[in-house]
């Protein structure tokens, strides 16, 4: 099967047909042959009431029937193999489907960053990434089915009923395009109510996730009885939602049967007619009962077509909804890890969503070997600087690594050159060693020695090899940033952001990681974000930040020239305060 790589134009329905041609082949052929041959039913339906009078009238023998029967099993057996070759194909065409889409969507998902997903919303993007690519594959399915069991078949009915009357199968075709019409006119309110119930899907998934992964902290505030109230107004909106939805998707298509089978009522005068030599066409007893079967086999089909609508319907509420995520995947290339080099930052402002300026007019240079400390209030930009290096927030000024503007990179570039571990560590459950790794070849034990945690690992069952849990659930919160921190260590790159990793960490162990990490950098650049100043008096550089200003300077220089920042650090050295101090 070929990858999404191959699939030109995967926001566009027709490609996936496009690419599926082979399996579609095959049910084209066995769906031709399997319709036509449902006409074997009512021609042998009819032949056998006749053999059936001819016997009473003493015409037939009991072998003319046998023989006729084994004719009509025979056929049909072959005819149902067949139905059994067109619908495997079409469930596989389905999968396929179903594959592809879910790998491009996963493509274009991880692509996006952390504060982009955070916006959509947890519970939409699983409903848009299971639920509603899902309906809509099934909708493709039934789509390429009913093309067959429909509308081929339809198509064969009709040439039968009107070879054996026209007059009369016009008459009764008049009601089976009836349903059709009305289930057109009904597709606004089956597509409206779909896509209310799958907006009230997305956030019933999304207050399930924040039950679950939020439970202890509304235990411990006895915030429960609360949540458990919202959460069953999400499910009751769900519920309403989905019997909306499902009351028009099902309720209908009774209604197209009935309106399909009226046209019974004339068959059955106008064909009696022609049986006792009255009417247009005369009739012995096999041809009426196989118009008769063949026009109620027909309006059978004709129900399911406007079934059809209503299912293509509601895959097209799903498709308009995971379409915009449905863009080409570029293939990822290995970030190719760049020599050392200079690093310099001109004039650098960063704004957020709305434009507001976070800060401005930020400079500083960095050689090899050299930690820069990045600190300042609560809510300052510190974080959002940081993340300015990995492309999440464009910037003005200037931002150049080795004479190279950073915004001109391509991701590959950047990820060569950037490596970031932010305040909030995201391990996978898996093995200590898998998080450090990360599938690559390498001795994660030098890892561990450098973070100060293999002694830690050691005592463990079963060492390095131990499973963590969920996001590192097994562990405690400075394991977790140790961890996350060998893990960036592991993968070498020459600048290293580190956002706050060392506030789970007592101050004993903060140092010893910090000289390690020293050692093992000493051909590297490290931005060093953090509300904790122990260290600032060893760093080569500190940059202040504060009401969209920011400072450079060395901690001695930061010391006299900036009275918050010398409180800030006296008070965590426990010598008083600056007043005291000066």
């Amino acid at each position: 099967m070929r990858t999404e790589r191959e699939l030109c134009h995967p926001e566009q329905i027709g490609s996936y047909f496009r690419a599926e041609w082979k399996p579609l082949f095959l049910v084209t052929v066995s769906g031709i042959f399997y319709n036509v041959g449902l006409l074997a039913g009512p021609f042998f339906e009819g032949k056998l009431v006749q053999c059936l009078l001819n016997i009473l009238e003493k015409k037939d023998t009991f072998f003319d029937m046998l023989r006729l029967v084994l004719w009509y099993v025979g056929t049909i057996a072959a005819v149902q193999m067949l139905r059994y070759i067109k619908r495997l194909y079409v469930r596989r065409f389905a999968n396929n489907v179903n594959f592809r889409m879910k790998q491009i969507l996963y493509g274009n998902l991880v692509s996006k960053s952390k504060r982009e997903l955070e916006q959509e919303k947890i519970g939409s993007v699983m409903t848009r990434a299971i639920q509603d690519v899902d309906a809509c594959a099934e909708g493709m399915r039934k789509f390429t089915t009913e093309i067959f069991d429909t509308g081929v078949a339809l198509l064969c009915y009709v040439g039968m009923l009107l070879w054996y009357d026209w007059r009369l199968a016009l008459l009764c075709l008049i009601f089976p395009p009836i349903s059709y019409v009305i289930a057109e006119k009904m597709k606004t309110v089956v597509q409206r109510t779909g896509a209310k119930s799958k907006e009230s899907a997305g956030r019933l998934n999304g207050a399930t996730m924040d039950r679950i992964s939020n439970a202890s902290t509304y235990r411990v505030f006895g915030c429960e009885a609360q949540r458990n109230e919202d959460y069953e107004k999400y499910l009751t909106d769900y519920e309403k939602a989905s019997v909306r939805a499902n009351i028009w998707s099902s309720a209908l298509p009774p209604l197209y049967h009935v309106i399909s089978m009226t046209s019974v009522l004339f068959l059955l005068y106008f064909g009696s007619r022609n049986v006792m030599q009255m009417g247009t066409k005369n009739w012995d007893i096999a041809a009426f009962t196989t118009f008769l079967s063949c026009y109620t086999k027909l309006s059978v089909k004709s129900s399911k077509a406007a079934k059809l609508f209503n299912s293509v319907q509601k895959a097209q509420v799903s498709w308009k909804r995971i379409r915009p995520l449905l863009n080409p995947v570029k293939e990822i290339q290995p970030a190719r890890t760049v020599s050392p080099g200079k690093l310099e930052v001109s004039d650098l402002g960063v704004a957020d969503e709305n434009g507001k300026p976070v800060f401005e007019h930020l400079s500083f240079t960095a050689s090899q070997g050299q930690i820069i400390g990045i600190t300042g209030p609560i809510a300052c930009g510190k974080s959002m600087l940081g993340k300015a290096f990995l492309g999440e927030f464009s910037y003005q000024g200037s931002i150049r690594f080795d004479g190279r503007e950073l915004s001109e990179l391509t991701e590959e570039e950047l990820c060569g050159i950037v490596g970031y571990l932010g305040h909030d560590p995201e391990l996978m459950s898996d093995t200590i060693c898998s998080n450090i790794l990360l599938g690559e070849e390498g001795d994660a034990d030098t890892f561990l020695q450098t973070v100060c945690l293999d002694s830690e690992v050691n005592a463990m069952a079963d060492g390095r090899n131990t499973r963590i849990g969920d996001g590192g659930v097994m562990l405690s919160g400075g394991q977790q940033q140790r961890l996350a921190l060998a893990r960036t260590l592991a993968h070498k790159k020459p600048l290293l952001i580190l956002d706050d990793p060392f506030s789970a960490l007592d101050r004993k162990t903060e140092e010893e990681v910090f000289q390690n990490l020293k050692k093992c950098r000493e051909d590297g650049i490290i931005l060093l974000i953090s509300h904790r100043l122990y260290l600032f008096p060893k760093l080569d550089q500190v940059i202040w930040m504060e009401n969209k200003r920011a400072e450079t300077a060395d901690h001695e220089k930061l010391m006299k020239s900036n009275p918050l920042y010398a409180e800030l650090y006296l008070t965590q050295k426990g010598g008083g305060s600056y007043e005291t101090q000066k």
